[in-house]
């Protein structure tokens, strides 16, 4: 009988776990990937999930491994536009920390295991899950045969098509948006340096990244979703949207996506609770779902900690970490809808007086700090 089981080895579900063995509880992953992705997917930390990553003690090596992101600028027709500064912001974090999804995932792994070897279990599948009651139960396949595990709380942290929420009963209905993106990972071959670029064009929002090592991320809004795109074919979208020129030979990560939103209707069920996209998928677009997730889980911890140690009710405990969490992605989802929005298509003279008012905001103080919380998730 295990203090709580977190499904799922994302970092969500690792930095959830590593703040439960840091608590003091016996708490285990189970992951059914053998070994982590390689893919650089999620890149940005916000200030408010930053400050939540000191508590586990890794926000310092994050940020060593990082690109700090202090300015956004905007763009249009080969025009600068404005720039919004995050220095603007309140508290110490004044920018947005850029790094690739699999570094924080390596450091947050190899953080468990020098601390509490043995939490992460790899290559267990788990295949079935109910609240007993007074506990929760696992099934899982590992590669010695099926086993069960039992806990006192079971944490899902298994993505946006969590199994689990599904075995609970929970419901999470699904929204499209008419909005699709190609992504790539590109040898940085601007003058940009650390800043963050959106393009404002007719065709749809061109996004412009750094990532540490020379390397740029480019985030192209399209029509219709590409199932099998290119290096060719986005770099050929980027120069005829931007006029910058990307070489395709130095690729090193292509995706392609529709945009959706889940938000599940309860993150509690008896001894079941939903973090991260297993209880709200937002938009990636303003990068805040991994942020949201760890700020579940900074939220979560204490309260299993203090139900658990202390036999507070948990039940009354849980209602206010559900409450809480479920407004918070209702705010964030409402941001990626207006982000998306700000990035559509649109005719040449709409275009241009939508971008001279955006313009005009910026260099309005007040508003300037405004866009950069905004952009910020404060």
């Amino acid at each position: 009988m295990h203090d709580v089981i977190v499904v799922g080895g994302g970092p969500v579900g690792l930095y959830t776990a590593l703040l439960l063995r840091q608590a003091g509880l016996d708490a285990v992953v189970v992951e059914r990937r053998t070994e982590r992705s390689s893919h650089s997917r999620a890149i940005g930390i916000h200030p408010p999930a930053l400050r939540a990553l000191e508590a586990g003690g890794i926000a310092d090596e994050l940020r060593a491994r990082g690109v700090l992101i202090r300015d956004g600028v905007a763009r249009s027709g080969g025009r600068h536009l404005g720039t919004v500064s995050f220095s603007t912001l309140p508290g110490g974090e004044k920018y947005v920390l850029a790094v690739p999804q699999a570094v924080t995932e390596e450091i947050l792994e190899r953080r468990l295991a020098e601390e509490f070897p043995g939490t992460v279990r790899r290559g267990v599948a788990v295949l079935t899950t109910r609240d007993a009651g007074d506990h929760a139960l696992a099934v899982v396949r590992t590669p010695d045969g099926d086993a069960a595990l039992e806990a006192r709380l079971l944490v899902a942290a298994d993505g946006a098509r969590s199994a689990v929420r599904d075995d609970a009963g929970i419901r999470a209905p699904v929204r499209r948006y008419p909005d699709c993106y190609v992504m790539g990972d590109f040898r940085d071959s601007t003058d940009d340096g650390d800043d963050a670029v959106l393009y404002l064009e007719t065709g749809g929002i061109v996004e412009s990244f750094p990532l540490p090592g020379g390397i740029r991320r480019w985030v192209v809004r399209v029509d219709r979703l590409l199932e099998r795109p290119t290096a060719d074919d986005l770099t050929r979208l980027i120069g005829d949207r931007t006029g910058v020129a990307v070489d395709p030979r130095t690729n090193s990560m292509l995706s392609a996506f529709e945009v959706q939103s889940r938000l599940a209707e309860r993150f509690v069920a008896g001894r079941i609770v939903l973090v991260g996209d297993a209880a709200h998928e937002v938009s990636p677009i303003g990068g805040q779902g991994m942020n949201l997730g760890w700020l579940d889980a900074v939220r979560l911890v204490p309260i299993i900690g203090a139900s658990l140690r202390n036999g507070d009710d948990v039940a009354a405990r849980l209602a206010s970490y559900e409450k809480e969490r479920r407004a918070q992605a209702s705010l964030a989802r409402r941001k990626a809808h207006l982000n998306m929005a700000l990035g559509r298509p649109l005719p040449a003279p709409l275009l241009r007086s939508r971008n001279a008012v955006l313009a005009a905001l910026i260099r309005n103080g007040t508003v300037h700090g405004g866009v950069a919380r905004a952009f910020t998730m404060q």
